[in-house]
């Protein structure tokens, strides 16, 4: 079986122009893992993109686990990051060690994200003391931005060069740059031995990151720095109006020939 790409070959890759994608399922991970994406991150988003919440706030780590598995089990050689969510590091490094390791246990996970910089830091070391790659994500950090200072452009250079040098000092093998503005990301990236992956934060980081519900137009409320090279929702709905319309003309399904095995292979449930 491959090897999976490891947190020490993405941090290798500092300098080079690298994709990653965001991504929940096991379908669509073998879709990125095909496409030769091999950095997977199973965000937290999903309470909003598949879940159908209104924030990140309420996702739980058992759904985190649950979708981590579910790329892990869709792909072979993909480095797995999954997000610890809300409530699962602020209290405790011990509670963040705790977090972590069950991801690796039961989430597929081959490392970590959580949000946060200096404040974090303490996490990020514990977590790596404990034998568990960590990314770390500065800027906008969804999961608290709706309790603070909202999902607005970062611009405040000495307190983001402070989180990042932190994070990375605390041990983190790369760092997530959200809503940064595009010349202090660079700026973040040139001053780190890490590389940065971006988000809404212009050309400058070393990778970058979407959604793949944005990237494939599947997702009704992208954000606005989200850019869809594709338009699946359409042609997603013009096949289930052809469904439906083979249903309504009892044009599908055909008359089974008497012939046919009794027994399917490869049978899946509905």
């Amino acid at each position: 079986m491959p090897r999976r790409v490891s947190a020490a070959e993405i941090t290798a890759r500092k300098g080079s122009a690298f994709p990653a994608v965001t991504a929940y399922d096991t379908p669509f991970a073998r879709c990125v893992e095909a496409a030769g994406i091999d950095v997977i991150l199973v965000g937290d988003s999903l309470g909003q993109v598949v879940l159908g919440f209104p924030s990140t706030s309420a996702v739980e780590l058992n759904d985190m686990i649950r979708h981590g598995g579910a790329v892990a089990r869709g792909t072979e050689r993909a480095h797995v990051i999954v997000d610890l969510p809300f409530g699962t590091y602020e209290a405790s490094d011990a509670l963040a060690v705790a977090s972590a390791i069950e991801l690796v246990k039961h989430g597929g996970a081959s490392s970590v994200k959580l949000e946060g910089g200096e404040n974090v830091a303490s996490r990020v070391r514990a977590i790596v003391d404990a034998g568990v790659p960590v990314c770390a994500h500065i800027g906008v950090t969804p999961q608290t931005a709706a309790l603070s200072s909202g999902f607005r452009l970062k611009r405040q250079r000495d307190r983001l060069l402070r989180d990042a040098r932190a994070v990375a000092e605390a041990g983190a093998f790369t760092v997530v740059l959200e809503m940064v503005d595009d010349e202090l990301a660079g700026e973040i990236t040139e001053a780190l031995a890490i590389p940065t992956i971006g988000i809404g934060a212009g050309p400058h980081c070393d990778g970058q990151i979407l959604v793949l519900y944005d990237v494939l137009g599947l997702y009704p409320d992208a954000p606005p720095f989200a850019k869809q090279f594709g338009h699946l929702a359409e042609s997603a709905t013009e096949a289930l109006r052809a469904y439906a319309g083979g249903v309504r003309e009892r044009t599908f399904p055909t008359a089974r020939k008497k012939s046919a095995a009794a027994e399917l292979t490869g049978y899946r449930p509905n």
